[in-house]
């Protein structure tokens, strides 16, 4: 069974996740949507709200699973029995950023994990969860950049 993590901190899930969640779904026998967890790091939503927006949007999706976990993505992943980690890039600087986390990722999985890179659809890739928290920390139209799951 190929099975993918999809790890982030989903504050809120964005048009741009759930376009990378729609695209891989028939990639994958099984999704699971894994929100990590960091004690050190504010929220502008708590984890049980964000795992109902999520579970709301992709609900329709039967090889889709919403967790969550506090320990490296890497160890969670070799915990679900998970071969691929699956990150979406919005542009070049994501790129950079992610490519070392997958090297680390399959160097501390010992070649169990391999990391998959899906592009964001060019209409979405502006789209960022703090962009996202800032437009609604301003009352703006958030609206237009979530799935309706999100809309408060």
């Amino acid at each position: 069974m190929k099975t993918a993590v999809f790890p982030g901190s989903f504050d809120p899930i964005t048009l741009g996740h759930y376009d990378i969640i729609e695209r891989a779904v028939p990639l994958f026998d099984k999704l699971i949507i894994a929100i990590g967890q960091n004690s050190q790091k504010k929220y502008m939503f708590p984890l049980e709200k964000r795992m109902e927006f999520i579970r709301n949007a992709v609900a329709h999706f039967p090889n889709v699973e919403v967790d969550f976990f506090e320990n490296l993505t890497v160890d969670y992943c070799l915990e679900k029995n998970a071969q691929y980690i699956l990150r979406g890039l919005r542009n070049p600087a994501d790129f950079e950023f992610e490519k070392a986390i997958a090297h680390t990722n399959r160097t501390l999985a010992r070649g169990k994990l391999e990391t998959v890179f899906l592009l964001t659809s060019s209409g979405k890739s502006f789209i960022s969860s703090g962009i996202v928290r800032e437009i609604m920390s301003h009352n703006g139209e958030y609206q237009l950049l979530v799935p309706d799951s999100v809309r408060i």
